[in-house]
């Protein structure tokens, strides 16, 4: 595959889908301190080699500006030229692009799945018992269980993204990293932000019903 293949409107979609996520989740309060990043995949994918449209580095997400995003490769490098750096954590955006194929990446910081992330770091994951948006990942089971998987917050990314591969669960698209954040993925921007907006719900309601429990 040649990124000069990649058409204009599929870049200018992308970049369309990014502003209405981003000022929805802005208007949430979920990029706080221009915390959190976003991914939309552009082109066709192989594991090997794919491009995606990401935010770029330290902008105010509240606002919309014309260099809020720009596409880079597999390895999270620009193709195009331009004067502005992806997110810091692009690179795990890679592996998870990479492992999974998914279409899009949303990851954000809130109280909630900080709280939650140290909670139950000791354990490793984040259990959800029975919950009913369980549902949101296409999990039908009755009272069904899972368990979300927590990594450790290096400073250097690299030492995170090497992680991620294996602790990518076929069943539960997000993994949370300790007191960070959570990224949560699907097969197009719709289905990741529904599974992110149900990985926000389940934080809440872990973090809750331990304190009622006490």
């Amino acid at each position: 595959m040649s990124f000069d293949a990649i058409r204009l409107e599929e870049k200018q979609q992308a970049y369309a889908e990014l502003r209405e996520v981003k000022e929805l989740f802005a208007g949430r309060g979920w990029f706080t301190g221009t915390s959190g990043n976003l991914s939309v995949r552009v082109g066709e994918y192989r594991p090997e080699q794919f491009a995606f449209a990401v935010t770029a580095s330290g902008k105010d997400k509240s606002v919309h500006t014309p260099s809020d995003y720009l596409l880079v490769d597999q390895n999270g490098k620009a193709i195009e030229t331009t004067g502005l750096k992806p997110s810091a954590e692009t690179l795990i955006h890679c592996e998870i692009y990479r492992k999974t194929g998914a279409g899009s990446i949303f990851h954000v910081h809130t109280v909630f799945n900080n709280l939650a992330s140290e909670l139950f770091w000791e354990r490793g994951s984040v259990p959800v018992d029975g919950v009913e948006l369980i549902k949101a990942f296409n999990i039908w089971d009755e009272d069904a269980q899972i368990e979300i998987p927590i990594l450790p917050n290096y400073a250097e990314i690299p030492r995170i993204a090497e992680l991620v591969p294996d602790a990518i669960q076929p069943r539960i698209p997000g993994i949370l990293l300790r007191k960070h954040g959570i990224y949560a993925w699907g097969a197009n921007a719709f289905e990741a932000k529904r599974h992110l907006e149900a990985f926000e719900f389940l934080f809440e309601y872990v973090y809750r019903w331990e304190l009622l429990k006490k």
